[in-house]
């Protein structure tokens, strides 16, 4: 059986920007219009925080581009998207295929929704309502475009895992975040996902089930689309994409370094490629993975990611023999 959900980035940040909102009820107010570098903007509603996209990604495939379309559809009620910080596709990327794409979503979403581009957060006027930076960057980055976040006026942050490259870089970002009073938020939403839990619920229901947790991205299956994705997620396949299937492993399959007892790559589905980035440089990577993991507790699960697979998420369930029940 699989069970199946239309990858969703953001619905968890809804209840937690409205409070922030509230909280800092005397900062907001009314949506109003004003030219700013030549260009009307919708400012946030009272009861909204005014929130800035820092790296947003190519159209389809960042997921800060995902984070963007479900705030610019009002499907997160409490938060005004109204400035998109693109650092790449507004500077060295602007030329190639993806900046060009980048740049048509850039002029419908302005002339649609008035919200305004800029290629650094030194291009922002002082914050008129609660301002949130959602952070969606390269990793490598993370660390600089929280300082500079912070410097720009975010009283709160939602941070895209992993965050940064190493643990130490987190502490220290965790440490001046307090020092400046400021909120970061950074979860790991497929823990709370609906079809996470009706899959560990029917796997109950089927004797010896397997569970293997799928994660898709829409990459163009491109040396060029590939190479930009290796490079902007530089920390790695496991460490970026897949790092939300890991999670649930650890959450709810008892996954530790302690208790692993084994791992079985599936090379057969795997590739890994050394490809050219933007830069010119080489990153090698995974375009796709599969594995399973047994544990000393007697535990067994897989994880499938491919990035070049779509824009579902999904988990699949099966008996022994390796077939998928037909639904109840």
């Amino acid at each position: 059986m699989k069970i199946q959900i239309s990858t969703i980035m953001f619905a968890s940040l809804a209840s937690r920007t409205t409070a922030f909102a509230i909280n800092n009820a005397r900062n907001a107010r009314a949506a109003v219009t004003r030219a700013y570098s030549g260009s009307p903007l919708l400012y946030a509603k009272d009861g909204q925080a005014e929130v800035i996209l820092v790296g947003c990604g190519a159209p389809n495939r960042g997921m800060g581009w995902y984070h963007a379309v479900q705030m610019l559809e009002d499907k997160c009620p409490s938060a005004s998207l109204d400035y998109i910080v693109e650092p790449w596709f507004l500077g060295g990327g602007s030329d190639s295929p993806a900046g060009q794409d980048f740049k048509t979503w850039q002029d419908e979403t302005e002339a649609k929704y008035g919200t305004k581009f800029t290629a650094s957060l030194d291009d922002l006027p002082p914050p008129e309502a609660p301002r949130l930076a959602l952070i969606s960057g390269r990793t490598a980055d993370n660390p600089r475009l929280l300082s500079e976040s912070i410097a720009h006026g975010a009283k709160c942050i939602y941070l895209e895992k992993p965050g940064a490259p190493t643990v130490a870089e987190l502490e220290q970002m965790k440490n001046e975040a307090d020092a400046a009073g400021v909120e970061v938020l950074m979860g790991y939403n497929k823990n709370v996902c609906k079809y996470v839990r009706k899959t560990r619920e029917y796997a109950e229901t089927v004797p010896n089930s397997h569970v293997t947790f799928v994660s898709n991205n829409a990459y163009e299956n491109t040396p060029e689309s590939l190479g930009e994705c290796f490079e902007r997620n530089a920390e790695g396949m496991l460490k970026n994409m897949a790092i939300h299937e890991l999670a649930l492993l650890v959450s709810f399959y008892d996954v530790s370094v302690d208790n692993i007892a084994e791992v079985i790559a599936d090379k057969e589905f795997s590739s890994l490629q050394t490809l050219k980035g933007p830069s010119g440089k080489d990153f090698t990577d995974f375009d796709k993975i599969k594995f399973t993991i047994k544990t000393k507790t007697g535990k067994e699960v897989s994880v499938q990611a491919d990035r070049c697979g779509g824009t579902d998420s999904y988990a699949t369930v099966t008996d022994a023999s390796g077939e998928e029940p037909a639904a109840a």
